[in-house]
């Protein structure tokens, strides 16, 4: 893919003397600014430090420590011997139920699944409890790699009644998408978000370091008659997922 020039993105970009913050500082946030506005693509390259640093007049310095921030601020990935690109990031608001695959499809992405298991089998305990259901009734269990434009973004398991998806194989893409088909969607749900370090066999599915911050979501939903029909776990990428809520003051 062809690299754009540093001016191309940041030609509007002049150091603020009113502005307190380094040159490094407001350099990130410009070129942030044209993240978010779609002037880059996914795994698109950056400019190069020494390619910001003449195009600016700045020092390779300022353009290395710009580059960092933007690392550290999740938007950007080194490769080693390769270059700076731009990271996928995946922001979820916490006011709507939708799905892995329309949100991804609502911001340009294109979902995908890397399926490990679509059976049926008796449920666990924690399963029972969440669903609402006895130690006999059977369970469709999905479980797979959620990718965005081919990058792994989460390690996720789905749990069903089978009285809700009596054949898990026939489930390829959005899940909700397929049970809205059968009129069995979910119309609400209640999602429970908190923090884990990643095992060694997550780090392996998810393609990370062990150790590394995951975050870890459970969602259960329920159909218009407050049945519970669907019980999700996911773990996600913190370097890539993003939960975003508006607040509004009484």
């Amino acid at each position: 893919m062809m690299k754009k020039s540093a001016t191309s993105v940041t030609k509007n970009f002049k150091f603020d003397h009113r502005d307190s913050s380094p040159l490094y500082a407001q350099l990130a946030r410009k070129i942030a600014e044209a993240i978010r506005a779609g002037q880059y693509q996914v795994d698109e390259a950056l400019p190069s430090e020494r390619l910001l640093s003449e195009s600016l007049s700045v020092s390779r310095v300022t353009a290395r420590k710009a580059i960092d921030r933007l690392v550290e601020q999740g938007m950007v990935v080194r490769r080693q011997g390769s270059g700076n690109y731009i990271a996928p990031r995946f922001e979820q608001p916490l006011t709507r139920l939708s799905s892995f695959s329309e949100e991804l499809s609502r911001r340009g992405y294109t979902p995908s699944s890397r399926w490990l298991k679509r059976t049926v089998a008796l449920p666990s305990a924690d399963e029972q409890v969440s669903l609402g259901i006895s130690p006999a009734t059977k369970v469709a269990r999905l479980e797979r790699l959620r990718l965005a434009d081919d990058v792994v973004m989460a390690y996720e398991v789905s749990v069903l009644p089978q009285s809700i998806l009596k054949r898990p194989s026939e489930v390829e893409g959005s899940l909700y998408a397929y049970l809205e088909g059968l009129k069995q969607g979910p119309v609400r749900a209640l999602q429970h978000i908190g923090a884990m370090n990643t095992s060694p066999k997550l780090a392996s599915q998810l393609g990370i370091s062990v150790g590394e911050a995951l975050l870890f979501i459970t969602r259960i939903g329920y159909n218009e008659a407050g049945r519970a029909v669907e019980l999700t776990i996911s773990y996600c990428r913190s370097d890539y997922y993003d939960f975003i809520a508006e607040l509004r003051r009484e």
